[in-house]
């Protein structure tokens, strides 16, 4: 190793290890990236003294948590305020079922009718409040203390208060009750002071779940960076072997080229000659077949016929042949002859013609 470099080889993994796989995103370097670049060594570590496991400045990241506690904060509030008035909107819903089926006592409709009268006179007063900006218009002109002139008595929301936190309590009872069976149905067939004992720890078992399943996704995150590291290291170990296999079959395909030709032509002769065979033996299959003895005997009888017609056609024709030659001794006088014999009977059949014709006109008239 030169001198000056920053890691020794056991310092480079270390550095790997602890920096690369958590404080900055997954890149794929190696140990001998690191001892070839000491000066990028000092940077990775002086970058992780100033970072945390999610990349971010210390600061930054001390700014980030404040920021959502704050979040957290607001949430958690809005969450309370938004489930009080889902909880009463379904007691009115529940109300207005009821009144439908059932005759509800006087009491009954009174704190019903309170409730709504009163959550309608809470909406309508938030709408009312003064906006920031003088020129949007308030709802309907009202001000805020035309609502409060509307408002039930106070003896009837006092009542309706006490009775409304009772109502409350139970709707939120059965909701948790049946948030705890649909997460361990085994608790259905349990009493309410069991159900109420692990609705107490629902929340806490709900985290350590949560918790489970960010360990998880971590690491399975860790998982797949390791895989993508090894993916990338068998990749470079493949392309290597690769090269040497290639580099083998180049200094080995001609010695071995010439000798796989002559089996290769060896085989092909052998088996051209055993098709040839075949071809032969299907070939005599289908003469057998087909020519019986019967028909081998009518062929020959057949054969012997017509080699005696061929015999005396070539009698006839060595006979034909010599009168042609003896034509042919008399030479040109002949061909004269043989001229004039075919126009006297040319025109004896011209005239046999016209004398037909002649008749047939006759035998008309």
């Amino acid at each position: 190793m030169a001198s000056g470099d920053f890691c020794s080889p056991g310092e480079g993994m270390e550095i790997l290890q602890q920096v690369c796989s958590k404080q900055f995103p997954p890149c794929n370097l190696s140990e001998e990236d690191l001892l070839q670049n000491p000066n990028f060594s000092k940077l990775l570590m002086s970058l992780s003294q100033h970072v945390d496991d999610s990349g971010l400045s210390l600061t930054m990241a001390k700014e980030q948590s404040q920021a959502w506690n704050e979040v957290r904060l607001h949430k958690t509030t809005w969450l309370r305020s938004e489930i009080l008035y889902r909880v009463i909107q379904e007691l009115l819903v529940d109300y207005y079922v009821k009144t439908q089926d059932t005759n509800l006592s006087s009491e009954d409709k009174k704190f019903h009718e309170t409730l709504e009268h009163r959550l309608l006179m809470t909406e309508l007063t938030q709408l009312s409040e003064p906006r920031p900006s003088k020129e949007i218009p308030l709802l309907l002109g009202l001000e805020k203390a035309d609502l409060l002139e509307l408002l039930p008595p106070s003896e009837d929301f006092v009542w309706m208060r006490a009775r409304l936190q009772l109502e409350v309590e139970e709707q939120l009872k059965r909701k948790c009750f049946t948030l705890l069976c649909y997460h361990d149905p085994n608790s259905d067939t349990d009493s309410e002071t069991l159900k109420a004992a692990k609705v107490w720890k629902l929340a806490e078992v709900l985290a350590g779940e949560k918790q489970q399943c960010l360990d998880a996704k971590s690491q399975q995150k860790e998982q797949l960076v390791l895989l993508e590291k090894k993916s990338a290291i068998y990749s470079q170990v493949l392309l290597r072997c690769l090269a040497s296999l290639q580099k083998l079959l180049q200094e080995h395909q001609l010695k071995t080229q010439s000798e796989l030709d002559c089996i290769n032509a060896q085989y092909l002769e052998i088996k051209c000659s055993a098709m040839i065979l075949k071809l032969r033996m299907e070939e005599l299959k289908i003469l057998s077949d087909t020519y019986t003895a019967e028909k081998v005997e009518v062929h020959r009888l057949i054969r012997d016929r017509l080699e005696g017609a061929i015999r005396l056609q070539e009698q006839d024709m060595e006979k034909s042949r010599q009168i042609l030659n003896t034509y042919e001794v008399l030479g040109e006088e002949f061909d004269r002859l043989v001229q004039e014999y075919t126009e006297l009977r040319q025109a004896t059949e011209n005239k046999r013609w016209a004398l037909q014709e002649f008749n047939k006109a006759s035998s008309f008239c």
